[in-house]
């Protein structure tokens, strides 16, 4: 392929029509997927995926905050002071759904509940509730904070494949910009060949070397020529645009593409190096670091910490809770296990319908995703193995056409001078040379397929290159 891809630079180069009005400036391969990556709203869209599972996940993390409550009820009616209760409270919730807590109470009124009589400078606790069943090994708050951080993880993968997919339609942008462009090329250079041959047939009709039918058959290919130029020049602006909606600048600025831009010609080995094409063929454990599968794993481990929290559902809900009663808390030996708070709270359903519904359910995700993990793998490995069985193909399409180009090239070079020897006609240098432009078209597409597999093996590794 890099054989022909020199054959069409050659072959462009040689045959260059006309000094054009404006220098033209070359847009390299690499330099504009770097200006996609790094303006384009969708990529920018995608980096805020990472935002949201770090918003996510603080939000977990919210669940383990220490939390100050106050709670202050009063009653006074005609003179009377019914009560006056302040309770306050201080909780300090940890990873295994113990909770750490401190209290004061203060209550004075003439109608108070009996067990809110208390001290007069107040009465302080502290103390801990414990989950000795369901909640101590894991609980909602210590599923929800694992599963925010799976999730950052997993946002990170599919930022990846976002961020792919937006390069590759860019890339096979720049592709058929490319091969318009070659193509746009190749029937410049021929018009430029048949401008030629038309003036020297016109000079030997002058002097009756030719005859007049053979300015006729001139002007003919001529035009031909002229078409087939426009129907290129419009597939040229209509590819210029589609590439244009990919180049964005800061601020969110849409970028128009100057008509002095060009494609760089020489783009495959930039191609090989931004694509990492080699690194792509040989690598054979990709598929285990594929963003793909890094996601569908990230949803297994929070699938199963989801079941496992389901399971422990099952459990009797039975949760102790001691508290230190103290009026003095600047001694400490004024805590002692004689004067103290506490109590055993048990809870269980009875069939626990709900809660085995839950759990079954929880396991069928669990499944579903296996399922989508294996068949992802195969699909990957498959698609992959096809995408390179494709680019060793090109290698031998290349060869033939190569060939097919060179002998087309000699077949005109010899068919031009028995023309010019007298020998041959007008038309059959018109055919010879139909024959190599449409050699010429079928490299440029060639060279366009195999830039756009190249390209396709990048996207099914779900590759974000550094650019």
């Amino acid at each position: 392929m890099k054989y022909l891809s020199t054959l069409l630079i050659v072959f462009i180069s040689l045959f260059s029509f006309g000094q054009e009005e404006e220098l033209s400036e070359v847009l390299r391969f690499d330099e504009y997927l770097g200006y996609v990556k790094k303006f384009h709203p969708i990529v920018k869209q995608a980096e805020l995926v990472i935002d949201e599972s770090q918003a996510k996940l603080l939000k977990s993390r919210g669940a383990f905050d220490p939390k100050f409550e106050v709670d202050y009820d009063r009653k006074k009616f005609k003179g009377t002071e019914y009560f006056d209760r302040l309770n306050g409270m201080f909780k300090i919730p940890t990873w295994y759904g113990i909770e750490l807590k401190a209290t004061f109470e203060e209550n004075t009124g003439d109608f108070l509940n009996p067990q809110g009589f208390v001290p007069d400078e107040g009465l302080y606790s502290a103390g801990v509730k414990l989950p000795v069943a369901q909640g101590l090994l894991i609980n909602d708050r210590m599923a929800s904070l694992k599963q925010a951080k799976l999730f950052r993880e997993q946002a990170k993968a599919d930022r990846d494949i976002f961020v792919n997919n937006i390069l590759f339609e860019a890339s096979i942008a720049y592709f058929k910009w490319l091969q318009a462009y070659n193509e746009f090329q190749v029937f410049g250079n021929f018009l430029v060949n048949a401008q030629l041959r038309f003036r020297g047939v016109e000079r030997g009709a002058e002097v009756g070397e030719r005859a007049e039918i053979d300015v006729v058959e001139a002007r003919i290919a001529i035009n031909q020529r002229r078409l087939s130029q426009e129907q290129a020049r419009v597939k040229l602006m209509k590819a210029a645009l589609e590439l244009s909606t990919f180049l964005w600048l800061e601020n969110n600025i849409p970028v128009e593409l100057q008509d002095n831009v060009v494609p760089d010609i020489q783009s495959e080995p930039i191609i090989d190096d931004v694509f990492t094409i080699n690194e792509l063929i040989e690598d054979d454990n990709i598929i285990e670091t594929h963003p793909k599968m890094l996601s569908l794993d990230y949803k297994l481990q929070s699938l199963e910490v989801n079941s496992r929290l389901k399971a422990n559902k099952l459990l009797p809900k039975v949760d102790l809770e001691y508290n230190f009663i103290t009026e003095n808390p600047d001694v400490a030996r004024s805590f002692n296990t004689a004067e103290y708070k506490g109590g055993v709270n048990v809870s269980f359903p009875l069939f626990l319908r709900k809660e085995r519904g839950d759990l079954r359910l929880a396991k069928l995700k669990v499944q579903d995703t296996e399922f989508e993990i294996d068949a992802t793998r195969v699909n990957l490995l498959n698609k992959i193995n096809a995408i390179r069985q494709e680019l060793n193909s090109f290698i031998s399409q290349n060869d033939i056409l190569t060939q097919m180009v060179t002998d087309s090239e000699a077949m005109l070079a010899a068919e031009e001078r028995k023309f010019q020897l007298g020998e041959s006609s007008l038309f059959l240098v018109n055919s010879r040379e139909s024959k190599l432009i449409e050699g010429q078209l079928k490299a440029v597409e060639l060279q366009f397929k195999f830039f756009s597999t190249k390209a396709k093996l990048f996207n099914s590794l779900a590759v974000n290159p550094d650019l």
